[in-house]
């Protein structure tokens, strides 16, 4: 769907059964995670899934692959705050604020709205004392979301959005997981909703407009979304990487230790990965002597990670129990048209 068929709807379900109360600051800022999702009042009907007022919807350019599920992002920030803009980084949320993450599946990805159903919902929530996560799952009639710290699986049947048949064993990451990704030096962070993955179809100037976020310049960047096939492979390629693996692969990430940094705004080959020979070889290298290998993505520790999904090979290794073929696809013909030394 796209993003101002969002924006309707939540514009729509805000008009109507709107929740008499809205997001409840008590229960979003407490100690202790609510063991319901309704009970945030992040919803106006909760089994619709409908924003209550004051709760947006909003969209990355490029999105994170979690097997080929399908994702719905809202952003609540108190009324009378905003968020600091920075350039590269992920804004500055104020206290209060929360970021929902619902996925979503359907019998056909191909057509993702059709019979589709709620698997999970995720909450970052800003508290006094820094970010917490907080996983819920749905129940099977799709009426309410409970908390689940230890996370949980779920056998999906569908059809790729390629037409291909798939069982899916879903894996939804428990709390402590969460914060392998959301990793930043000793504290949790969000990943996404920074500048770059914002900066299309109008969402920063809205969010400027609305009072939720400040201080916004001229000149913003701007992530390329990796389907646009105008755009340079190599633009497309590292945007991928950006947001489905440099939130590890950076300095204060889980895997700084690997010297492999994915973000896009990166720009040391080496660092890059390209002539950079593994850490630590193991069978996750593939007897494979280098990440990136210029013009050779089969010889390319990167690529053959990308393509595993055997626990101690795959990367990303959460959040994924298939390999995405078009992140795979794209990185792979990156590494192709790079010159050979």
């Amino acid at each position: 769907m796209r993003l101002a068929a969002l924006l309707l709807a939540a514009l729509l379900a805000g008009c109507s059964a709107r929740s008499a109360s809205g997001p409840d600051m008590a229960v979003i800022l407490a100690d202790a995670p609510a063991e319901t999702l309704s009970a945030y009042g992040l919803f106006s009907d909760i089994a619709a899934a409908s924003p209550a007022s004051g709760v947006m919807a909003y969209a990355l350019a490029t999105p994170l692959f979690s097997d080929h599920a399908e994702k719905h992002r809202l952003v609540f920030v108190p009324g009378g705050a905003s968020a600091g803009f920075r350039k590269d980084d992920v804004f500055a949320f104020p206290v209060g604020t929360v970021l929902v993450k619902t996925f979503a599946f359907a019998p056909d990805m191909r057509a993702p709205q059709t019979g589709a159903y709620r698997v999970e919902t995720r909450l970052l929530i800003h508290k006094e004392t820094g970010w917490a996560a907080y996983p819920y799952l749905w129940n099977e009639a799709g009426t309410e979301a409970v908390y689940s710290p230890v996370g949980g699986r779920r056998t999906i049947e569908t059809i790729s959005p390629s037409g291909d048949q798939l069982t899916i064993k879903y894996s939804v990451p428990n709390q402590n997981q969460c914060k392998t990704c959301h990793q930043a030096g000793s504290a949790l962070s969000p990943i996404g909703p920074k500048a770059r993955n914002l900066n299309h179809e109008g969402q920063l100037e809205d969010w400027a407009a609305r009072g939720v976020l400040s201080d916004l310049p001229p000149g913003l960047p701007r992530a390329p979304a990796m389907y646009d096939v105008a755009l340079p492979v190599e633009a497309r390629a590292r945007a991928w990487l950006d947001i489905n693996c440099a939130h590890c692969h950076k300095p204060d990430g889980s895997a700084s230790n690997s010297g492999l940094w994915l973000s896009a705004t990166e720009i040391d080959p080496v660092k890059l990965g390209l002539g950079k020979h593994p850490v630590a070889a193991g069978r996750g290298a593939g007897a494979l002597m280098q990440v990136v290998v210029p013009g050779q993505p089969d010889e390319s520790i990167l690529a053959f990670r990308m393509s595993s999904v055997e626990p101690g090979i795959a990367m990303p290794e959460l959040g994924r129990t298939v390999a995405d073929p078009d992140g795979l696809a794209l990185v792979r013909a990156w590494i192709a048209e790079m010159d050979t030394p």
